[in-house]
Protein backbone atom coordinates (compact mmCIF):
# COMPACT_ATOMS: atom_id res chain seq x y z
CA UNK A 1 0.00 0.00 0.00
CA UNK A 2 1.25 3.46 -0.89
CA UNK A 3 2.10 5.88 1.94
CA UNK A 4 1.25 9.52 1.36
CA UNK A 5 3.49 11.91 3.27
CA UNK A 6 1.51 15.13 3.02
CA UNK A 7 0.53 15.57 6.65
CA UNK A 8 3.96 15.02 8.31
CA UNK A 9 5.66 17.15 5.65
CA UNK A 10 3.15 19.95 6.13
CA UNK A 11 3.61 19.74 9.91
CA UNK A 12 7.40 20.14 9.48
CA UNK A 13 6.86 23.22 7.33
CA UNK A 14 4.46 24.73 9.87
CA UNK A 15 7.04 24.10 12.62
CA UNK A 16 9.72 25.83 10.50
CA UNK A 17 7.46 28.82 9.82
CA UNK A 18 6.87 29.17 13.56
CA UNK A 19 10.63 29.08 14.20
CA UNK A 20 11.35 31.77 11.59
CA UNK A 21 8.95 34.32 13.04
CA UNK A 22 10.57 37.74 12.76
CA UNK A 23 13.03 36.70 10.04
CA UNK A 24 13.20 38.54 6.70
CA UNK A 25 10.55 37.65 4.12
CA UNK A 26 12.44 35.13 1.94
CA UNK A 27 13.69 33.33 5.06
CA UNK A 28 10.11 32.94 6.25
CA UNK A 29 8.39 31.99 3.00
CA UNK A 30 10.83 29.59 1.35
CA UNK A 31 11.08 26.28 3.21
CA UNK A 32 14.65 25.67 2.05
CA UNK A 33 15.84 29.14 3.10
CA UNK A 34 13.86 28.95 6.35
CA UNK A 35 15.63 25.72 7.28
CA UNK A 36 19.03 27.26 6.53
CA UNK A 37 18.19 30.44 8.46
CA UNK A 38 17.00 28.58 11.57
CA UNK A 39 20.07 26.33 11.55
CA UNK A 40 22.29 29.40 11.37
CA UNK A 41 20.30 31.20 14.07
CA UNK A 42 20.59 28.21 16.40
CA UNK A 43 24.36 28.07 15.82
CA UNK A 44 24.67 31.75 16.73
CA UNK A 45 22.48 31.25 19.81
CA UNK A 46 24.64 28.35 21.02
CA UNK A 47 27.87 30.28 20.46
CA UNK A 48 26.61 33.48 22.03
CA UNK A 49 25.31 31.79 25.17
CA UNK A 50 28.94 30.96 25.85
CA UNK A 51 30.24 34.36 24.75
CA UNK A 52 27.79 36.13 27.09
CA UNK A 53 29.73 34.78 30.08
CA UNK A 54 32.97 36.17 28.62
CA UNK A 55 31.39 39.55 27.90
CA UNK A 56 29.94 39.94 31.38
CA UNK A 57 33.20 39.00 33.07
CA UNK A 58 35.00 41.68 31.03
CA UNK A 59 32.33 44.22 32.04
CA UNK A 60 32.66 43.31 35.72
CA UNK A 61 36.46 43.60 35.53
CA UNK A 62 36.16 47.07 33.98
CA UNK A 63 33.74 48.24 36.67
CA UNK A 64 35.90 46.84 39.47
CA UNK A 65 39.00 48.48 38.01
CA UNK A 66 37.28 51.87 37.70
CA UNK A 67 36.03 51.72 41.29
CA UNK A 68 39.38 50.46 42.59
CA UNK A 69 41.21 53.36 40.94
CA UNK A 70 38.89 55.79 42.75
CA UNK A 71 40.26 54.32 45.99
CA UNK A 72 43.91 54.53 44.96
CA UNK A 73 44.58 50.98 43.82
CA UNK A 74 44.32 48.94 40.64
CA UNK A 75 42.27 45.91 39.64
CA UNK A 76 45.19 43.49 39.84
CA UNK A 77 46.34 44.76 43.24
CA UNK A 78 42.79 44.57 44.55
CA UNK A 79 42.31 40.97 43.38
CA UNK A 80 45.72 39.99 44.81
CA UNK A 81 44.76 41.67 48.10
CA UNK A 82 41.45 39.81 48.19
CA UNK A 83 43.24 36.50 47.74
CA UNK A 84 45.80 37.39 50.43
CA UNK A 85 43.03 38.41 52.85
CA UNK A 86 41.03 35.23 52.06
CA UNK A 87 38.02 37.30 51.05
CA UNK A 88 36.01 35.15 48.67
CA UNK A 89 33.91 37.62 46.71
CA UNK A 90 33.45 36.86 43.04
CA UNK A 91 33.76 39.51 40.35
CA UNK A 92 30.01 39.73 39.80
CA UNK A 93 29.42 40.65 43.45
CA UNK A 94 32.38 43.04 43.53
CA UNK A 95 31.11 44.87 40.44
CA UNK A 96 27.63 45.09 41.98
CA UNK A 97 29.12 46.54 45.17
CA UNK A 98 31.24 48.99 43.18
CA UNK A 99 28.22 50.34 41.30
CA UNK A 100 25.42 50.21 43.90
CA UNK A 101 27.16 50.14 47.31
CA UNK A 102 30.28 52.36 47.16
CA UNK A 103 30.71 52.38 50.97
CA UNK A 104 30.75 48.59 51.12
CA UNK A 105 33.22 48.46 48.23
CA UNK A 106 35.44 50.95 50.05
CA UNK A 107 35.39 48.70 53.13
CA UNK A 108 36.48 45.75 50.96
CA UNK A 109 39.34 47.81 49.50
CA UNK A 110 40.46 48.87 52.99
CA UNK A 111 40.40 45.25 54.18
CA UNK A 112 42.66 44.34 51.24
CA UNK A 113 45.07 47.18 51.96
CA UNK A 114 45.40 46.17 55.62
CA UNK A 115 46.60 42.71 54.60
CA UNK A 116 49.67 44.06 52.80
Amino acid sequence: MRVKRGVPGHAKHVKLRKATKGFSHPNQVSVKRAKQATTRALQFAYRDRRNRKRTFRALWNTRINAAARLHGTTYSRLIAGLKAANIELDRKVLAELAVNEPKAFEAVVKACKLEK
